[in-house]
């Protein structure tokens, strides 16, 4: 079996997290080697760089600053797990990638998309998914979902505006990137949204 690599993207309260377990689910169910990671995140070092972007603590952190801490933690997942994993012709799934900064921190935060394009092919080796799953949400939808769950990190704290400038930005991405980015409609249901994933990963597959 080749390697395959499919990162999930979308805005905050998108349900990456229920779809990437369903997503698991369905693959080792069908007897294959799953490796599902969350960016930043996954490794001791990636996951402490996580808890200081997340804490609200830190609300003063600058754009640049948050950057480069994320490009930090991706680059020691990538080349501790994800390498590795794809060089033992593993699935890798990911909660969020290279996509994810050129938005967040690129497009949304006024740091410029091309500047940071270039930083996340360096921080990732020059790693591409093999798909893209992005979830397409508003953020008055996505944000109304997360406060019913409870207490928000700091980047959910962010304003309405910084949020649709996200989704604004995923726009973009998906399509300047048709044959790597699917957008999926993440108000309709769980199942429905599972299944449109089932498809698109069985044309993975089946190249």
């Amino acid at each position: 079996m080749l390697a395959i690599f499919i990162t999930f993207e979308g805005g905050e309260g998108a349900g990456k997290t229920t779809q990437i377990q369903l997503l698991l689910k369905h693959l080792t169910a069908r007897g294959l080697d799953v490796v599902s990671l969350r960016d930043p995140g996954a490794t001791p070092i990636s996951e402490k760089i996580r808890g200081i972007l997340k804490d609200p603590a830190h609300a003063n952190m600058t754009p640049r600053t948050e950057a480069l801490l994320y490009l930090a933690a991706r680059t020691q997942m990538v080349e501790e797990l994800i390498v590795p994993a794809l060089d033992e012709e593993k699935i890798v799934i990911c909660d969020r990638f290279t996509d994810s900064t050129v938005v967040y921190q690129g497009h949304a935060g006024s740091l410029g998309m091309t500047a940071l394009q270039g930083l996340c092919d360096f921080s990732a080796s020059g790693l591409v998914p093999d798909l893209t799953l992005f979830l397409h949400i508003h953020p008055e939808d996505g944000l109304s979902r997360k406060t019913e769950q409870g207490e928000l990190d700091r980047l959910e704290m962010k304003g309405l505006n910084f949020h649709k400038q996200v989704l604004a930005g995923f726009e973009y991405e998906a399509e300047k990137n048709p044959g790597r980015i699917v957008t999926i409609d993440a108000t309709q249901s769980v199942e429905k949204i599972h299944s449109i994933i089932i498809e698109h990963v069985d044309k993975i597959f089946n190249k």
